[in-house]
């Protein structure tokens, strides 16, 4: 088959017929010889992971996805995207039909622990909101008492919407879907007083709104969502790749290593954190087993994290206008969470 058939396919899994788990700790190895990454998403979100006009992949999810192949192969575009329903996602995972997991999935104790997988670290911080239509008086989430809310299922939001709930005695009805668009479409035809999902999601639906100007997103955060890859438990070089492959990005922002600049500063910085970053000294790719110039080649292709938030997230053209500043999502010496252990 030809790679360019691959490059941004869409997968509908059929999890019966899934081949057998790969064996622990050959998932490199795996990937190189078949010559392309396969990152699973989920069905088309604004922000994380969407089509263009000519069907490619698009977002901050993406983004990561092209930085782990840019890291292993120097080359971003050699990955299969593969498009998941939630229901399915973490078993396709699980059973070697995907490599890694990049797509708005909350880290959670029972995902990390009884579901053979590893999360590596978040890439967005995240919480679970509602959005509600302007005319409907609703202010506060504490007001839903008696109403129908559409949720999807098979997602933490199904379970954080009963908690809130049942602690605020609020006798909320979920309507649950499997598919986010008719869980939208439902909401839109007043089948729901309210939708909830995390708060990143739901400005992106507004956008796709035909009135978005007639809905607003409550004020209340009801959850902790942090948002990051993962990948099958038991192989901790495939863990490590993944997890120091977003890290670069980080750690390149802070540094002021942008994809615009990066060839300057490999070639002329004297900052020691820069040269070994960029594979001008040291060896910190040894334990990766990647080549000297793996963060290089994230940063050339793909951009540090903050190059990717904006575009994808805040004020670039089509993003979904959330800023960043004062939020968590801020690297960590401007008072947020975004930080990256030192690449020595």
């Amino acid at each position: 088959m030809k790679l360019s058939t691959l490059l941004t396919s869409v997968v509908a899994f059929a999890v019966m017929a899934a081949p057998a788990v790969a064996s622990t700790g050959d998932t490199l190895d795996i990937v190189k010889k078949r010559g392309h990454l396969r990152c699973q998403v989920g069905t088309p979100s604004g922000g994380f992971y969407n089509l263009d006009a000519d069907g490619n992949w698009y977002g901050l999810d993406v983004a990561v996805c092209q930085a782990v192949t840019a890291a292993i192969f120097g080359d971003k575009k050699k990955m299969e995207i593969q498009s998941v329903s939630s229901q399915a996602r973490f078993t396709a995972l699980a059973n070697g039909e995907s490599d890694l997991l990049c797509r708005t999935a909350t880290w959670t104790i029972s995902r990390d622990t009884q579901l053979g997988l590893d999360f590596v670290t978040p890439n967005f911080y995240d919480g679970q909101g509602f959005t509600v239509l302007k005319e409907s008086g609703i202010t506060s989430a504490l007001q839903l008492k008696g109403a129908k809310v559409c949720v999807t299922t098979g997602t933490t939001s199904e379970l954080n919407l009963a908690d809130f709930s049942r602690a605020h005695d609020l006798n909320i009805s979920a309507v649950t879907f499997e598919d986010w668009n008719v869980r939208d479409d439902t909401y839109l035809k007043g089948g729901c007083d309210a939708v909830t999902i995390d708060k990143s999601s739901l400005a992106a639906n507004i956008v796709s709104f035909p009135n978005p100007a007639d809905h607003m997103i409550l004020p209340e955060t009801i959850s902790k969502e942090p948002l990051g890859p993962a990948v099958r438990h038991g192989d901790s070089q495939w863990a490590d790749i993944v997890r120091w492959s977003l890290f670069a990005m980080i750690n390149a922002e802070e540094l002021g290593v942008t994809s615009a600049n990066v060839d300057d500063m490999r070639a002329n910085s004297k900052n020691i954190d820069v040269r070994r970053m960029l594979g001008v000294e040291g060896n910190i790719h040894e334990g990766l087993g990647l080549s000297k110039d793996w963060a290089y080649n994230i940063i050339k292709q793909v951009g540090n994290y903050g190059e990717n938030y904006e575009k994808y997230i805040g004020s670039g053209e089509g993003a979904l206008g959330i800023q960043r500043k004062g939020t968590l999502n801020e690297l960590w010496t401007n008072g947020g969470l975004m930080y990256s252990p030192p690449m020595r």
